[in-house]
């Protein structure tokens, strides 16, 4: 209990000082961490050592990609290859549907891409799309991310559902499947809930750039193939390497091909393609945009504050997570004859505690696997109903020691305050919506 008692202060700490008092998001989360591991009672000596992983890990995973990432936008922005993407989107999907749009592309995204890293590469054209329609980012970038969570915690090939699916014994296809399905009808609560949640909280997608600038910058806006290459072909190499893993058998011989799609869909190589494809963007070339104080000077500057943060957030999670908090509560939770509920009860509590939805799906699975045949789960379609509500449970939720909360509000330009308004009660909301419905297929079947 103290722990968990420590756990709850410690979030209360993050929004004090973010919300109230308006101290940086780094400071405040490395604050709560030290809190937290200080009065756990953590040996100081692991403390350091935490702090040290928790940053570097975080940042030797996601780093590089978020400074890409950043670089690709900069260059899709200012060359106006962003807005030609949007008119385009929005000529053919109606100026109304954004965010129909973007869940869609999310929940396509990240079934081969991390979610962290979908956002990344997707943000810039969300920012644009919801700046030509004139609406508010809260409602676009979150359903853009909701998307993105969705497939990322229901759906192989992404690790976390993937290898819970192994813990448990489950058919892959059969998880497949019903990760599908139950993801898209929980899609729509999602969409639903952004566009509420939209029209309450206004955020200019970006301030600085008024419709005159748009319009300039369509004058020189590079033609609608070349706009979507720095997407597209980090999305297509990345997809193409998760395909390859996912169909080659085990213990087969690496050829010089397989190795070569697995360098290049790796997401850091991806982007740097990625990259070198939005040098192509600008209508006319200048050295000055790879300065210190030109357009990739001006993103790496920004990226600064991001890496920070996510690196801040990686700290907290990690002393989290060595702390046994998700232990204390699986012992917690494991007793309880819930049925379907316990898995996803039992996952969310880890996820909310810890932060990683990958490793909650993983602990999870790994609790519940020895006890499927006490709790009366035998058959296939019952374990991969397991591995759903698990993974359900791996949606909820998402807060300050998650990294993709961090992510969000930082690329988005959305404060703290709203971002717990809208993105954290939008994961408890989305994730419940989904177990709700590994229940009902429960009893239908």
């Amino acid at each position: 209990m103290l722990q968990i008692l420590l756990l709850l202060l410690s979030v209360l700490i993050i929004i004090l000082l973010t919300v109230k008092w308006k101290v940086h998001p780094f400071l405040a989360l490395l604050g709560a961490a030290l809190f937290f591991a200080l009065f756990s009672g953590m040996d100081l000596e692991q403390i350091v050592a935490m702090i040290n992983d928790g940053f570097g890990i975080t940042l030797g995973k996601i780093g590089i990609v978020i400074v890409l990432g950043v670089i690709i936008g900069a260059f899709l922005e200012h060359s106006g290859g962003a807005y030609r993407l949007a008119e385009i989107v929005l000529n053919t999907i109606g100026k109304k549907r954004v965010h129909e749009a973007m869940g869609i592309v999310g929940f396509i995204v990240s079934i081969p891409v991390f979610a962290d890293s979908g956002f990344i590469i997707l943000n810039p054209l969300n920012k644009s799309l919801s700046k030509r329609a004139g609406l508010s980012i809260v409602g676009t970038a979150t359903a853009l991310i909701l998307g993105l969570m969705i497939t990322h915690v229901l759906v192989p090939p992404t690790p976390g559902p993937i290898a819970a699916a192994g813990i448990i014994g489950a058919d892959v296809g059969l998880v497949m499947l019903i990760g599908l399905v139950i993801g898209l009808l929980s899609l729509i609560v999602a969409v639903v809930y952004c566009k509420y949640m939209g029209s309450k909280h206004f955020i200019d997608p970006n301030p600085e750039v008024t419709d005159e600038v748009i319009a300039e910058k369509m004058k020189n806006a590079p033609g609608a193939f070349k706009s979507f290459l720095p997407i597209l072909i980090p999305i297509i190499l990345i997809v193409g390497k998760s395909i390859m893993e996912f169909n080659l058998a085990e213990g087969a011989q690496t050829t010089g091909l397989v190795k070569l799609i697995a360098f290049l869909g790796s997401p850091i190589i991806a982007l740097l393609i990625g990259m070198f494809l939005s040098f192509l963007l600008p209508k006319k070339w200048d050295n000055e945009m790879l300065s210190t104080t030109g357009w990739v000077g001006k993103a790496l500057s920004d990226a600064s504050n991001i890496i920070l943060i996510t690196g801040a957030g990686g700290i907290f999670g990690t002393i989290l997570q060595n702390s046994g908090i998700a232990d204390t509560l699986a012992e917690a939770l494991s007793g309880a004859a819930l049925g379907i509920w316990l898995p996803f009860l039992l996952c969310a509590a880890i996820k909310t505690a810890q932060g990683s939805s990958t490793v909650a799906l993983i602990t999870t699975a790994s609790i519940v696997a020895p006890l499927l045949m006490t709790m009366g789960f035998s058959t296939e379609l019952d374990k991969a109903l397991v591995v759903a509500a698990i993974g359900a449970g791996a949606m909820v939720v998402s807060h300050a020691n998650d990294s993709g909360f961090w992510i969000l509000t930082q690329f988005s330009g959305i404060d703290v305050k709203t971002g717990y308004r809208v993105y954290t009660l939008g994961t408890l909301i989305v994730g419940t919506t989904a177990a709700f419905l590994v229940f009902l297929t429960s009893l239908i079947f």
